[in-house]
């Protein structure tokens, strides 16, 4: 039994990094007051920035940070539409994502089935003596040890930081920010390009880490994943984390599922998340439980004059 769940675990920890990147990602964003569906796009082509800075330098490195900027190089565009032209969200994000699947699909064919350097697992020091957890936690590569340390990170931002808080009050009351003297339109750029950041780390995981290679289509309707998970964690860095690795966890258990020669559709496990994601949703309404969501998300703000 072991000799099947550890690895199964550890699967699930490398399989929901990617996916806990950008939905910490898309939870900055909303965060600020603006929604985005461009996450699978943006993810797409922070993917193939990843791979190529890695493939045409040799360093993995640059490739995670050229990953991050091609992010926040997509958010500004929406940023722009929305923010400064107060264009609509949702076809702004849907805009988004179409334009990045079609770029990855056009500027990536050169590289298909190409090897790029990458991150390889390691055993943390020490941690990873530790029975079992060690095993499922400290055996991967350096970028899911990043991801640990991210979400403290981000709750300590908004908890603790003058500039998170601005940023919360900027989604929640746009109009009570610039009362006291805040800038809502500069602290939404600000959200929308960090959290745009985080995302291209995501798709940088997926090139570089994930496969170590590129392929079209690589991000894998990851990018709804996010969007669903932050609804699923009612915007709190915490219950990403789990949700993420729930995802993951379907996924990689799915993977097995089909090596194991078994005839259940994929499609059917891969339905679970988004089914827990419903029943969350539905449970929550019937409590009587608020969800959590910035009260402002999805409302234009008037340029500042």
């Amino acid at each position: 039994m072991w000799d099947f769940l550890i690895p199964l675990f550890a699967a699930t920890v490398q399989s929901g990094t990617p996916i806990l990147y950008a939905t910490l990602g898309e939870m900055m964003t909303e965060k600020g007051g603006v929604l985005n569906l461009g996450v699978e796009g943006m993810m797409a082509v922070s993917a193939l920035a990843a791979f190529w800075a890695s493939y045409v330098t040799g360093s993995p490195w640059l490739g995670f940070l050229a990953g991050g900027c091609a992010g926040m190089v997509m958010a500004s565009l929406h940023a722009f539409v929305c923010v400064s032209c107060l264009g609509n969200q949702v076809v702004s994000g849907l805009a988004l994502t179409i334009l990045g699947g079609g770029l990855t699909h056009f500027l990536g064919v050169p590289y298909v089935g190409l090897a790029a350097p990458g991150f390889d697992p390691f055993n943390f020091p020490l941690l990873s003596q530790i029975p079992v957890l060690g095993d499922i936690f400290f055996k991967h590569d350096m970028l899911v040890y990043v991801s640990f340390v991210i979400p403290v990170l981000f709750w300590f931002f908004f908890k603790r930081t003058s500039l998170g808080l601005h940023v919360a009050a900027t989604g929640e009351m746009p109009a009570a920010a610039a009362a006291a003297g805040l800038k809502p339109i500069r602290l939404r750029y600000f959200a929308v390009i960090a959290g745009g950041f985080l995302v291209g780390l995501g798709g940088a995981y997926l090139s570089l880490a994930y496969t170590h290679l590129w392929t079209n289509g690589l991000s894998g309707g990851r990018g709804w994943i996010a969007v669903a998970l932050v609804i699923f964690a009612f915007w709190r860095p915490g219950r990403a984390v789990a949700g993420a690795y729930l995802f993951g966890g379907v996924m990689a258990f799915q993977l097995r599922l089909q090596a194991a020669g078994t005839h259940l559709p994929s499609s059917l496990l891969l339905m679970l998340p988004y089914l827990l994601t419903i029943l969350v949703l539905i449970l929550s309404a019937w409590r009587g439980r608020r969800i959590d969501a910035p009260a402002a998300l999805g409302t234009n703000i008037e340029p500042e004059g």
